[in-house]
């Protein structure tokens, strides 16, 4: 019962305010607001990640797949990052939020650096506020704050493998 009060909560506030990675935090790009405690996937992870320390712990060489494609992206030498690579592998069903970017809000929170970049690029993977994972699949200008956590290397045919909606991704060290 609670679940379907909490969706109804959700569907009701999500068509009046729309969605967010940060509570309370304007929408990036829209100036939106959202009331606190709202998000918009409070799903867990699919595939969480482990402790096994199978992979090589030092790489900074991911694989982001969605779908039947695969892209490899570079991750950041910086605290985020590694604590982001601690989580790995890890599946999630991303959403979509202004026709440029999959989000996920992850369990806790990642150290941050955040930083005004002043333009997003195709393919750069960020963290904003402390735990809400950002893929961008389109090149744009930006006023928020955000902390790096890698790039796509080659982020050609990004946006249509992840579509239009929400999306099962896949980021796993290589």
């Amino acid at each position: 019962m609670k679940y379907y009060l909490v969706l109804i909560f959700m569907t009701l506030t999500l068509s009046v305010w729309g969605t967010s990675c940060s509570d309370d935090a304007p929408i990036p790009e829209t100036g939106q607001q959202i009331p606190p405690g709202s998000t918009d996937d409070d799903e867990p992870p699919v595939n969480p990640g482990n402790d096994d320390d199978d992979d090589n712990p030092m790489s900074n060489n991911l694989k982001i797949t969605a779908g039947s494609a695969s892209f490899s992206a570079t991750l950041e030498n910086n605290a985020a990052a590694t604590a982001f690579k601690a989580l790995l592998p890890m599946t999630i069903n991303m959403s979509e939020l202004n026709g440029n970017e999959k989000y996920f809000y992850l369990s806790g929170n990642l150290p941050t650096a955040s930083s005004k970049p002043g333009t997003i690029r195709t393919g750069d993977l960020m963290l904003y506020g402390g735990s809400c994972l950002v893929l961008f699949y389109e090149t744009f200008s930006t006023s928020y704050s955000y902390t790096r956590l890698g790039h796509v290397n080659n982020p050609s045919g990004l946006a249509s493998a992840l579509g239009s909606g929400s999306v099962t991704v896949t980021f796993e060290l290589q």
